[in-house]
């Protein structure tokens, strides 16, 4: 066992991670007007960025660069303030990398393209491997087992993979594979996806995870320039497809190693998925589960004081149930329930908060009811709000998802966006 861990560590030791940060997340509508979807607050205190990160530092993987480019100021100042603590002596690092038109005199087109215009860090640093990862999704992965895989079966490119429902899968990338997991074709996006041999109502589906040997990398990424007009330059769409049939692809399944079940992974990119999964950690035991000391998730921890729920007269009292609260937050004389508040907000008495997701530094005033609700952080919900009861009446205001989900940003309150979003 030790000497297995020996070697996984070399091969962490060996690796540079590559998280592709750039993306809009259009699906998010309001929520990424001001902030790329990396940079979305998720779980009560994080950004949804912490959670790729944390598996790096977790994983043993010291060197990552982040690659940044829509609307990517509140990314990168979360960055800086919060993931300053590798060690630099030790040539440990989260460096950011914004588009800088190092290679083309253009924007990046594709997750492929933002990786070759940074071909010369990469060279820089001489990794023996790797990791491009998607900066926009919550799961908990030890990328180490991965990088043996990759090492063990002799692979040119691992893909991690996941299982999901045949009806979900034509938003990934949907593989099928043979009896050894080799990739034997590979859709992005298809129609008519195929399903699992053996499991008819199940798919398998690309999580947007490539480990490369790294020559590879640079010979397949210069192949594709070369296609400029006939590729759209995206490791999904144009890169591996276009390699199945001349070098080993190999699919990675992404399971519980204890349970040996397809383990938590979540696309958060619509307001649905979104809400759900921040109400999923209040469960008694969630999926994913931020109270596992053994692999934390980093982040930029705000200096605040404890929450605090005041008042406990029979029809003014401070509670919350089945919920998160984080610090900073007040309850005066409010109910909670069922709803995971972010740092520094007040819910003022007479309220009820169910079902709901809010963002930092809301300001919740007197009687008013909310329930199921996405509310974006700044926001200041007038005395007396009726929100999540009368659909007609929400989406005049306000934006209501297919699954009945009103979210809320300032602007749609007449207010301006706060500082640091």
């Amino acid at each position: 066992m030790q000497t297995a861990k020996r070697y996984v560590s070399r091969l962490t030791r060996q690796t540079l991670a590559l998280v592709l940060a750039g993306g809009r997340g259009s699906r998010l509508h309001e929520l990424t007007d001001w902030r790329a979807k990396p940079a979305v607050p998720f779980g009560g205190k994080f950004r949804i960025i912490d959670f790729p990160l944390s598996n790096c530092i977790n994983s043993g993987i010291g060197q990552v660069g982040v690659i940044t480019q829509y609307k990517s100021h509140s990314l990168i100042r979360h960055i800086q303030r919060g993931w300053g603590f590798m060690r630099g002596e030790l040539n440990e690092f989260v460096e950011l990398w914004p588009a800088q038109q190092r290679i083309e005199t253009s924007w990046y087109e594709g997750t492929a393209d933002a990786v070759l215009q940074n071909l010369d860090i990469i060279r820089s640093h001489n990794p023996e491997y790797v990791l491009v990862l998607a900066g926009d999704h919550i799961y908990k992965m030890d990328y180490g087992t991965m990088l043996a895989a990759h090492v063990e079966s002799e692979a040119d490119i691992t893909v991690g993979c996941i299982e999901v429902p045949l009806e979900e899968a034509s938003a990934f990338g949907v593989m099928s594979v043979d009896d050894e997991l080799n990739v034997t074709e590979f859709l992005e996006k298809p129609e008519n996806p195929k399903h699992m041999p053996g499991k008819p109502g199940t798919a398998l589906a690309s999580m947007g995870i490539y480990v490369f040997s790294t020559r590879v990398l640079f010979d397949e990424l210069e192949r594709d320039r070369k296609l400029d007009g006939e590729s759209s330059h995206d490791f999904g769409k144009d890169i591996i497809p276009s390699v199945i049939r001349r070098l080993r692809v190999v699919a990675f399944p992404f399971r519980d190693p204890v349970q040996n079940k397809p383990a938590y992974w979540r696309d958060v990119g619509t307001v649905d998925a979104l809400w759900l999964a921040n109400l999923e950690l209040i469960g008694i035991n969630p999926e994913v589960n931020l109270y596992d000391y053994h692999w934390p998730i980093w982040t930029c921890q705000e200096q605040l004081p404890p929450a605090k729920f005041v008042f406990d007269d029979d029809n003014r009292r401070g509670i919350a149930v089945d919920s998160m609260v984080a610090g900073g937050c007040i309850v005066s004389g409010a109910v909670v329930r069922r709803s995971l508040l972010f740092s520094q907000v007040r819910v003022n008495s007479f309220s009820e908060v169910s079902d709901s997701v809010i963002y930092p530094d809301v300001h919740i005033g007197r009687h008013c009811r909310i329930r199921n609700a996405l509310i974006d952080r700044g926001c200041r919900i007038p005395e007396g709000s009726q929100i999540g009861f009368d659909a007609e009446a929400d989406r005049k205001r306000f934006r209501v998802s297919p699954k009945g989900v009103v979210l809320i940003t300032p602007e749609m309150l007449g207010q301006d966006y706060p500082h640091g979003l």
